[in-house]
């Protein structure tokens, strides 16, 4: 059965200049430690991804907004320091404080974890794509750092492209790999889903 899979996700070497080509990754962060040092609306969104994909989302600033407190998994109401990145399977720096941005970046390096550094991002080397969700189907977005606000105006306009319906549509294309059963008619129906994507 021939199933579309949409790429998602941006992994890759450090970001450095235009030519970097990123590595597109689908990560399972399920009970990883992601630590997000900064605790304002840019910490809340990177926060609401983490815990959406089921890590233990760790947060680190001495002042936290509302949604935070409800989405962290453990929760440190202090400025960062030296060795906050134990066991961290990613970090987020996400400070309005560049000085504590770039420490959190050196950290990072120095232990080996990925890092996402939301005001400088030629420090980090991992970027996030604007990300469409229909069910377990994923369609994410980026322009490698060049453009954020166009990769949201792309996804966006895919909104209409994929429309709730898509969600219903993996789910049974999944549900029929797994039987191993052949389904001529929801094979039609992915054909037809296919065609419409083209125009």
């Amino acid at each position: 059965m021939k199933v579309l899979e949409a790429v998602t996700g941006l992994l890759g070497v450090e970001i450095e200049n235009e030519n970097v080509i990123l590595y597109p990754i689908f990560l399972n962060l399920s009970g990883r430690r992601c630590v997000i040092v900064g605790g304002g609306e840019v910490a809340s969104r990177k926060a609401r991804n983490l815990f959406q994909a089921g890590a233990e989302v760790v947060v680190i600033s001495p002042e936290l907004n509302t949604e935070l407190e409800g989405i962290a998994t453990e929760l440190h109401r202090r400025a960062y320091r030296e060795g906050d990145l134990d066991g961290a399977y990613l970090v987020f720096a996400a400070t309005d404080v560049r000085e504590v941005n770039a420490a959190v970046a050196r950290e990072a390096h120095e232990r080996g974890i990925m890092v996402n550094v939301a005001d400088e991002p030629s420090e980090g080397n991992f970027s996030l794509p604007s990300t469409l969700r229909r069910g377990r189907l994923q369609v994410a977005v980026s322009t490698g750092g060049a453009s954020p606000a166009l990769a949201r105006s792309i996804r966006r306009e895919l909104e209409a492209v994929f429309g709730p319906e898509w969600a219903d549509l993996v789910r049974r294309v999944g549900e029929a790999r797994e039987s191993g059963k052949a389904d001529e008619e929801l094979e039609k129906e992915v054909r037809g889903c296919l065609s419409r994507l083209r125009g």
